[in-house]
């Protein structure tokens, strides 16, 4: 308090310069280098107030402290636009997915703008960067081990001549018998379901009954990190500063033991898989969104790799 009332009494001109990074901002030697994100909002609806106080606003506050502080800030976000749910809209509303991510991208940049959320860079997912990025991680984790073939049942409809993401089924939930159940979850009990186990299961685009079929997929083989995860967590739960909630979350799936995890979908909207024997598939919405992040700063800058890429700075 003693500092701040000292500060005041000087006056604004003995302050220090405001910091002007220059265009595009990149890691400075010496300075303290911040990079901000704030979570991808998904392309399918309107962003309303909850959204923006949810998460754009929180970081937007941050990004200008940091800045005020004189730090080198960098904040990104943009559209989060592949996955089963934009394939829906667009079915709804008769457009292709393409259309339907350009034109809520544009709302989305649109409503931040006008609430003057100061984003360095607002970009989206469905770009050439996207792709490279993360069918180069996909080559690492294949070349090193980490994945791993394994067939799944999974529901067909046969007038549509194509597998149901989880999302184009509904049917009556095993549970609770609700009859609006999707094939990921219940709204009204809340459990989670897999579409083969849906009372009467319905095709959501022509309400055709699927049939069970199996199909292969591929999946990260976590169990292979365990032993490696387990100290890293220790030393970042002492060294880091995690809430209570994540420390618990991250101890139940470690004393559950990790399980292997899908990422691909047998869906048209989506990153391709760069592998023979599934190049009709793309891949699953969350392996693909988190690398948004890296390739929204890779379309801001072609040096991008000195934010994510950079632990000493």
């Amino acid at each position: 308090i003693t500092a701040a009332a000292e500060a005041w009494a000087r006056g604004a001109a003995s302050l220090p310069k405001p910091w002007k990074p220059e265009k595009p901002v990149l890691p400075v030697e010496g300075m303290r280098n911040i990079l901000i994100t704030s979570a991808l909002p998904y392309v399918n609806n309107v962003p309303h107030l909850g959204n923006i106080i949810g998460c754009v606003l929180s970081a937007d506050t941050f990004a200008r402290y940091c800045r005020l502080r004189n730090w080198n800030t960098l904040y990104i976000c943009g559209t989060d636009e592949y996955g089963t749910a934009t394939e829906t809209k667009a079915v709804e509303e008769g457009l292709m997915p393409q259309e339907i991510c350009n034109k809520y991208n544009a709302i989305h940049t649109d409503i931040y703008r006008w609430f003057d959320i100061s984003f360095d860079y607002f970009g989206r997912t469905t770009t050439p960067q996207q792709t490279r990025i993360a069918q180069d991680i996909f080559q690492r984790l294949l070349a090193r081990g980490f994945l791993l073939q394994d067939t799944v049942e999974q529901l067909r409809c046969e007038n549509c001549q194509r597998f149901l993401a989880d999302r184009f089924v509904e049917g009556t939930c095993p549970f609770c018998s609700y009859k609006e159940a999707r094939g990921d979850q219940c709204d009204k009990c809340g459990k989670l379901i897999n579409a083969v186990e849906l009372k009467n299961p319905q095709c959501k685009l022509c309400r055709g009954i699927p049939v069970v079929k199996p199909t292969q997929h591929l999946f990260l083989d976590l169990p292979k990190l365990e032993e490696r995860l387990e100290p890293w967590l220790e030393q970042s739960w002492a060294t880091g500063d995690w809430t209570a909630n994540a420390r618990y979350i991250t101890r139940s799936w470690i004393r559950d033991g990790l399980k292997p995890r899908c990422i691909t979908r047998d869906l048209k909207w989506g990153t391709p898989v760069p592998l023979d024997g599934f190049r009709d598939k793309v891949f699953y919405v969350w392996f693909d969104a988190p690398i948004g992040y890296l390739s929204i700063t890779a379309n801001y800058t072609d040096q991008w790799e000195r934010w994510w890429k950079n632990p000493q700075q």
